[in-house]
């Protein structure tokens, strides 16, 4: 019997559907080795060897596991192909390989060897495959093409492991002891939140400047409506600020209404708008995001199930490469279903912008573009590949239609431009803009917002009359907040996390409140996130510096090239980091609490009671704090009555509370009654204030 061992029980479902008799194929449920959560786990004097450990939950899986092997001819590691799937692969042949074979290379001792270097000889006896997408045809390709272990890939998992841990163990007490318990910090997480907080800031700090546009309607020969704007003063190109204030534009109005006008120039041509190249892990959550409003948790938890169905290929990639059957499969279905005009002459291939991308991978697709959406009329699909929800079929759907769309010609589109010249104090160039879709190519499956606008048709040797000049006042705004679209896009183009890894970025600083996705799903930091941001920019800025952390993404990926050893990147890290750490012990005070006073006095000593902060949020403290400890909820009326927090009117239940805006411990908003527990009204919906409610 041949045991094929990969990560999940649903991938082990579809996997051995595929296979004929003489094969079991079992689930690892992830990892089956980590470091310990109770202790640092890395022995820092012997070159960072880690020592991992069965957790708990995994123990009971590992014993069947070994039972599965013992009765095994053969075992075969089928995890994913990535730095993660690697490493699992590296500690099921640990926890599976009886004991007196674990000898190290390095020393005669009984005691198992710890760390990925020291492993190479002891994995020989087991097969590790790889596929990239979930088909009887790639499983078969897979068995009939093993390889080794990837020791390259498990050391950069391990590094990135070890790095976080030294960091995480590292910072976290420094934090409990300058600050507030109960805080935590991480490598990457840090600067992503010191993104967004920053750019919180920014938009706290903005101010709008008034700016004003003037649009220009004339009337042709033939008394058609034309609209124009204004683009251009004595040669300068209108923007932000060139029209300053009302006073600027009245003068402006002014002169344009005594202007001469004529046409200068009518300009057409033809647009071509290509179709976008096939989804990699960051354009999917931010494409699902804009389109769908799933959080990325959400898109790669979704994702991954239908990886596992054998629906769509590994959903972990920066790569845009499509194999050739895909191509010939896409094109395939569009002669079928739309017609040659919707198919290529020949097959489309996108070039990879990310210079660490695998070329072997690939982009998400359907691992059949015959499956295609239901409502598209697509092929019944076998039993364990079924679409489960409405959320699956969405999403389905978005990689189904951005893969053939792919693969289509371009939208065509007739442009018209009437640039217009006016003469009178000064000179003004003013256009009329047209666009009108010809042929909708990819746009047939990849729906887009666009406005068509037709120009009226006017010649240019035409007399136009100025009918009504049109100034509208503008002021700038602030950047927009993040969402999950855009914090994914910033990390990307600044180096910052992987495929495998910008979803946990975003879910780890809002599970520890340090950041909360507001009713508009763009996130602010909390004040706790911002006052733990600005403790490690001023005392660890090297932590949180952008560049140095794709410095060490870098780092990591040549590790996993084998260019690097990752004992070295450790070192060179880990360092001046510990000398740091030991240096701002001694040298930081403890942080002034976060604390805004109340009129409320502690029941126990008397002295007033303060708003504290903690990473749940607000609470009231004793101000006499370390000698009274008192704490109470933020609970009652008078905790609305000395915040600053709106009030939504009378509650409805008691009719004495204020109903506030709070917060879950998962950040989500409700709207409840400030004399809770008294009352416990609670809704989810955000309600209007009256002057009687």
């Amino acid at each position: 019997m041949k045991l094929i061992i990969v990560e999940s029980p649903t991938k082990a479902k579809t996997i051995e559907s595929f296979l004929k008799g003489g094969f079991k194929v079992v689930s690892s449920y992830g990892h089956v080795r980590d470091l310990p959560k109770s202790k640092l786990g890395i022995d820092v004097e012997k070159n960072f060897e880690p020592h991992y450990i069965v957790p708990v939950k995994s123990k009971k899986r590992v014993g069947e596991l070994k039972k599965s092997a013992q009765k095994a001819d053969q075992i075969i590691l089928a995890t994913d192909e990535d730095r993660e799937g690697e490493a699992i692969a590296f500690h099921l042949t640990q926890v599976l390989t009886p004991e007196k074979k674990k000898i190290s290379k390095s020393s005669p001792s009984k005691t198992p060897p710890r760390s990925a270097e020291k492993q190479e000889s002891q994995i020989s006896r087991f097969e590790r495959i790889v596929f990239h997408e979930i088909t009887p045809e790639a499983i078969e390709r897979a068995i009939q093409n093993p390889r080794e272990i990837d020791l390259n890939l498990v050391n950069a998992q391990q590094a990135r492991r070890i790095l976080d841990r030294l960091v995480g163990y590292g910072l976290s007490p420094f934090l409990w002891k300058k600050v507030a318990k109960r805080l935590s910090a991480g490598r990457v997480q840090s600067v992503a939140l010191r993104l967004v907080v920053e750019r919180e800031r920014e938009i706290k700090n903005f101010k709008p400047e008034e700016y004003w546009l003037i649009d220009v309607v004339f009337n042709t020969e033939k008394n058609k409506k034309l609209e124009t704007s204004l683009i251009k003063i004595d040669e300068e190109t209108i923007g932000v600020g060139s029209i300053k204030n009302k006073k600027e534009s009245d003068k402006t109005v002014d002169d344009l209404k005594k202007a001469d006008f004529k046409i200068l120039r009518i300009t057409k041509k033809e647009i071509r708008r290509n179709s976008f190249p096939p989804f990699t892990t960051s354009t999917l959550q931010q494409t699902a995001f804009a389109r769908l409003r799933f959080s990325s948790k959400q898109t790669m938890r979704i994702a991954q199930s239908l990886y596992e169905k054998g629906l769509i290929t590994y959903m972990r990639t920066d790569s845009v490469n499509l194999s050739q059957q895909s191509l010939v499969g896409a094109q395939q279905w569009l002669k079928s279903n739309l017609g040659e005009k919707y198919a290529l002459p020949s097959y489309r291939r996108f070039k990879n912008k990310s210079k660490n991308a695998q070329e072997a991978h690939e982009a998400i697709r359907p691992t059949l573009p015959d499956f295609s959406p239901k409502n598209l009329g697509g092929q019944a699909r076998p039993e364990h590949q079924k679409l489960e929800n409405a959320q699956e079929e969405k999403l389905y759907e978005l990689i189904w239609r951005r893969f053939i769309a792919s693969q289509m010609p371009p939208a065509i589109f007739d442009s018209t431009a009437v640039d217009i010249n006016g003469k009178g104090k000064k000179e003004y160039l003013l256009r009329a803009s047209g666009t009108v879709l010809k042929f909708d190519g990819f746009l047939k499956i990849w729906p887009s917002k666009f406005e068509e606008k037709e120009i009226p048709p006017i010649k240019e040797s035409e007399k136009i009359t100025l009918e009504e000049v049109i100034p509208s006042q503008h002021f700038t705004e602030p950047p927009a907040r993040y969402n999950d679209a855009s914090l994914i896009k910033k990390l990307e183009e600044l180096g910052i996390g992987r495929p495998s890894t910008y979803s946990p970025i975003i879910s780890v600083i809002q599970e520890r409140n340090y950041v909360i996705r507001n009713e508009q799903k763009r996130f602010e930091p909390t004040e706790i996130g911002e006052k733990v941001n600005d403790v490690l920019v001023e005392h660890f800025p090297k932590v949180v510096d952008v560049q140095f952390t794709a410095q060490m993404e870098e780092e990591l990926d040549e590790i996993a090239q084998g260019k690097l050893k990752w004992q070295k990147v450790i070192g060179e890290f880990y360092v001046p980091f510990e000398k740091n750490l030991k240096e701002k012990y001694k040298t930081v005070e403890h942080q002034a609490p976060m604390t805004e006073t109340t009129d409320e006095k502690c029941e126990k000593c008397g002295k007033p009671m303060v708003f504290r902060y903690s990473r749940f949020g607000k609470f009231l403290g004793c101000s006499g704090f370390p000698e009274c400890r008192n704490i109470k909820p933020l609970t009652d009326q008078n905790a609305h009555k000395n915040s600053s927090q709106k009030s939504f009117g009378k509650c409805p239940k008691c009719g004495q509370g204020e109903i506030v805006r709070r917060r879950t411990k998962k950040g989500r908003f409700f709207y409840g009654c400030s004399k809770y527990p008294d009352c416990d009204y609670a809704s989810w919906t955000k309600p209007i204030a009256t002057d009687n409610s």
